[in-house]
C-alpha cells in the first residue's frame, strides 16, 4: 500500500515551502517519524518525518523547487515490495500542438501552401503549468484568489512590493486596467491571449577590483537564485559564486522591506555591568550544578529590556496603517546565529519569568533552531527583539528591526575599562548598548528614558536568579 508524503502547513499564515534538501533516497527504508527531508518557509526551517513506515518509492519534488502546501512530494510504499521509482526529472515545457502535416501527405497530389500555426493553442497554458508560474511569483493568498477571479496571470503583473512582491494595489491597477474591453455588452470572439515577452537577459555585476569577476576571465554569471529553481556554484582559481540559499533570500528580503517600511534611527548608551558580572561569577558553577544549564548574561537583560518595555510601552508596539497596537504581552525575540542563516525565536510572556526561567527557554529555543526542530509558532508574535552582536567580540552593532517590531536593542562585548567614578579612576566591566526604533512611532526623547531604565535595572541589580 502506497503512502503520500505532502509538504506539510507550518503555521496559518504558511501556504508553501520549499523543499531544501532530501535526506532520503528512492529505495531507502525509512521509519515512521524518521527525518524524511528539509524545508524552509517564510518562518522557520524544519525537518520533517515521515508520515509512515516503508521504502521511499517515489520523489517528486526536488531540492530547490518550492510548492504549495498539501502537494504530494513523495511516496512511500508501506509494504516495501514496490520497485524504487527513480527521482525526478525536470520538469517538462507544456505540450505543443502537433505540427501541420506537410503537403506530401494531403491525399491531394496539388502542392499546397501551409498557412502558420494560431497562436490560440499556444497561448493558453494549461491550468497546472499556470499555477506552477504563479507559485514562483512573490504574492499573497489574497492576491492569488484576485488573479484566479479575473483570470489574470499573476507574472505578467509587475510587481512593486519588497523583493518585487505583487501586491494587492498592484492586482487592482492590474484589474482596473484590463476591465476596459469587458465593458462592451456584445459579444466578442475571444481576443488572443498576447504571448508573453521574454525578459531582458541578467546585468552581469562589474568587475572586482584589480580585473577581478566572471566577466574578466571567460565565466557566464550566474544570477540571484530565484526560489525552485536550483543552480550550481561556479568555482574560478580567483572567486566562487554561489546562490543565495532560501534562508538568505528570505532575510535579504525581510530586511530590505523593513528599511524601506520604518525609518530607523539609534541612540547608544553605555551600562557598568560590574555588579551583574560579579553576581554571575559567583553563582554560575552552583547554577549549572543545581538547574542544569550554564547561567550567560543575556537573561539579565531581557528582565532589564521587560522593566524597559513596562515604563514605555511605546517600544512594546507595533504599527497597523495608521494605528499603534499597544501589546499587552511582553514577547521577547533573541536573535540566534545559525551556520547557514539566522532566525529570532520568541520568549513567550518574557514578563512572568524569572532569570532561571528566560535561561531555560532561550537554551530550549536555541537549541531546537540549531537542529531544525522549532515550530512556526515560535518565530511569531514577538513583540520586541534583542541581539547581541557583542558574544562575537563586537563592540556595539547597528541592529535592522524585526517587523513588526518598532524597536530592537543591540548588545555589544562586556569587558573591563577605566572609568571615572567619583572624580576617581576605577576598573569597571562596561557594555556599550544600542537602539534601533521606528521614528514613526519612538521619539528619541522615549528612546533614550527606556535606554536609561535599562541600565538603570542592570546597574543596580536586585533580583534574585530563581
Amino acid at each position: 500500500m502506497a503512502a503520500d508524503v505532502v509538504m506539510p502547513q507550518m503555521g496559518e499564515s504558511i501556504f508553501e515551502g520549499t523543499i531544501t534538501k532530501w535526506l532520503k533516497k528512492p529505495g531507502d527504508k525509512v521509519e515512521r517519524d524518521e527525518p524524511l527531508f528539509e524545508i524552509s518557509t517564510d518562518k522557520v526551517d524544519a525537518e520533517i518525518p515521515s508520515p509512515s513506515a516503508g521504502v521511499l518509492k517515489e520523489i517528486k519534488v526536488s531540492e530547490g523547487q518550492t510548492v504549495p502546501i498539501n502537494t504530494v512530494v513523495a511516496v512511500i510504499d508501506a509494504a516495501g515490495s514496490a520497485a524504487a521509482a527513480p527521482a525526478p526529472a525536470p520538469a517538462k515545457a507544456a505540450p505543443t500542438p502537433a505540427p501541420v502535416p506537410a503537403a506530401a501527405a494531403a491525399p491531394t497530389p496539388k502542392p499546397q501552401i501551409v498557412p502558420p500555426p494560431s497562436p490560440q493553442p499556444t497561448a493558453v497554458a494549461p491550468a497546472a503549468s499556470a499555477a506552477k508560474e504563479a507559485a514562483r511569483v512573490h504574492s499573497s493568498p489574497l492576491v492569488r484568489r484576485m488573479a484566479k477571479e479575473h483570470g489574470i496571470d499573476l507574472t505578467t503583473v509587475p510587481g512593486t512590493g519588497a523583493g518585487g512582491r505583487v501586491s494587492k494595489q498592484d492586482m487592482e491597477a492590474a484589474i482596473s486596467g484590463s476591465a476596459a474591453p469587458a465593458a462592451s455588452s456584445a459579444p466578442a470572439a475571444p481576443a488572443p491571449v498576447a504571448p508573453r515577452v521574454a525578459p531582458p537577459p541578467p546585468v552581469a555585476p562589474a568587475p572586482l577590483a584589480g580585473g577581478g569577476g566572471p566577466a574578466a576571465h571567460g565565466t557566464q554569471y550566474v544570477p540571484a537564485l530565484q526560489i525552485g529553481v536550483p543552480r550550481e556554484r561556479i568555482y574560478h582559481g580567483d572567486y566562487e559564486v554561489e546562490p543565495l540559499s532560501n534562508m538568505r533570500q528570505k532575510i535579504a528580503e525581510h530586511m530590505v522591506a523593513s528599511k524601506h517600511v520604518s525609518p530607523h534611527v539609534y541612540s547608544v548608551d553605555e551600562i557598568d555591568m560590574t555588579k551583574v558580572a560579579a553576581l554571575r561569577a559567583k553563582s554560575k558553577d552552583e547554577f549549572e550544578k543545581s538547574y542544569g544549564t550554564k547561567l550567560t548574561f543575556m537573561p539579565f537583560f531581557v528582565k532589564a529590556a521587560v522593566a524597559g518595555l513596562r515604563a514605555f510601552p511605546a517600544l512594546n508596539s507595533s504599527l497597523d496603517g495608521t494605528n499603534v497596537v499597544r501589546h499587552k504581552e511582553i514577547n521577547i525575540g533573541i536573535a540566534v546565529a545559525l551556520d547557514w542563516g539566522l532566525l529570532v525565536p520568541v520568549i513567550k510572556n518574557a514578563d512572568e519569568k524569572n532569570i532561571l526561567g528566560i535561561q531555560r527557554t532561550m537554551n530550549d529555543l536555541a537549541d531546537r533552531a540549531r537542529t531544525k526542530k522549532l515550530k512556526p509558532e515560535e518565530v511569531q508574535e514577538g513583540t520586541f527583539s534583542i541581539t547581541n552582536p557583542g558574544v562575537f567580540g563586537g563592540l556595539f552593532g547597528m541592529p535592522v528591526i524585526s517587523q513588526p517590531n518598532v524597536g530592537i536593542l543591540g548588545l555589544g562585548a562586556i569587558e573591563k575599562r577605566p572609568v571615572v567614578i567619583n572624580d576617581s579612576i576605577a576598573i569597571r566591566s562596561m557594555c556599550y548598548v544600542t537602539l534601533s526604533y521606528d521614528h514613526r512611532v519612538v521619539d528619541g526623547a522615549i528612546a533614550h528614558q527606556f535606554l536609561h531604565k535599562v541600565k538603570e535595572t542592570l546597574e543596580n541589580w536586585s533580583e534574585p536568579l530563581v
